[in-house]
């Protein structure tokens, strides 16, 4: 029997809510944090999570995969990291017959959910392990292509703070990141309440609410979520204003923008705005969801000029005047 429209929607919000408070018993605050991861995941986009050791980024990612009922897997980069540690190699076995053959052993990235620990610490080379994963949802081995299970994301951390010994991010990978979430220091009242928790003799864990199977339900229904025409046409002008060589730029733009976000930037933004609008309970994306995404999405793919280096201009700043003339 086929589950009438308002009682599936009725069910998935009931399966959202479940998942909010349940994230909210291990972690403390950072609501916009984990409503924006959880809209990275049902757009099946991959996250870069840029912060200063000790915010709890690894257990943020680790919670959720646990709340999803995904299979969790940690890679912690570093500077003598291979991509074979990634994705796997072929190892030479003797078989019970003594007959000698290859067998292949998967690497972590054979999982549903990723944490790329300081992606940025580890060469170029093995960074571009993921890029045919991220991208393909698969890798190749001597030749053999093989796929990853669905669901699969990405979730990749990065310290800002400290630059020796790391090796930045090129710009065509990082725009294979859905969003880029800069996590900030909790309040005072949210540090109280992290010391209370995490000092004690017990340690909250996380009740699994879902499955992969009901995660790729909920990817499912974010794609179906509908996107009227005035938000798509609100989608272009956001994206094309930040083009300097666009008819649509500010002069900000044009002063401190060397290069503008491309359509990717466009498909990101409507993909997020159906998620979020699944997430907040709205029946259609608005344009409230996309001002709602627009710094995750956008922030990663515009470069800055010098004249805002010398002038010490982030585009945050320019986005966030963008988005208020949106």
């Amino acid at each position: 029997m086929t589950e009438a429209p308002a009682a599936h929607w009725e069910r998935l919000q009931d399966t959202v809510a479940k998942i909010r408070n349940e994230t909210a018993r291990v972690i403390v605050g950072q609501d916009e944090i984990v409503e924006q991861l959880l809209t990275s995941l049902l757009c099946k986009g991959h996250c870069l999570l840029v912060g200063v050791p000790g915010l709890a980024k690894t257990l943020l990612v680790s919670t959720l995969g646990r709340i999803l009922g995904l299979k969790f897997q940690r890679i912690q980069f570093t500077p003598d990291l291979m991509p074979t540690d990634i994705v796997g190699s072929e190892i030479l076995q003797n078989t019970s017959v003594g007959e000698r053959s290859f067998q292949f052993i998967p690497g972590p990235i054979f999982a549903n959910l990723i944490l790329a620990d300081e992606i940025n610490r580890t060469p170029p080379k093995t960074q571009a392990a993921l890029l045919e994963a991220m991208q393909e949802k698969q890798v190749t081995v001597n030749g053999q292509t093989r796929h990853l299970a669905e669901p699969f994301i990405v979730f990749a951390t990065q310290n800002p703070i400290e630059h020796e010994g790391t090796y930045p991010l090129p710009e065509a990978q990082l725009d294979r990141f859905f969003f880029q979430l800069n996590i900030g220091y909790p309040s005072i009242d949210e540090e109280a309440e992290i010391i209370r928790r995490t000092t004690g003799h017990a340690d909250v864990l996380p009740a699994p609410i879902l499955n992969a199977e009901k995660v790729l339900e909920l990817q499912a229904a974010a794609i179906d979520v509908p996107l009227p025409e005035s938000v798509i046409q609100t989608i272009l002008k956001l994206v094309h204003s930040t083009r300097p060589d666009s008819p649509h730029a500010s002069a900000d733009v044009k002063n401190f923008i060397a290069y503008g976000a491309g359509p990717r930037a466009s498909q990101c933004l409507a993909r997020a705005a159906r998620a979020l609008a699944l997430l907040r309970g709205n029946s259609a994306a608005s344009s409230d969801e996309i001002r709602a995404v627009a710094l995750p999405v956008l922030r990663h793919r515009l470069i800055a000029n010098y004249n805002a280096t010398g002038e010490g201009i982030t585009t945050d700043q320019i986005i966030a005047k963008l988005v208020k003339e949106i």
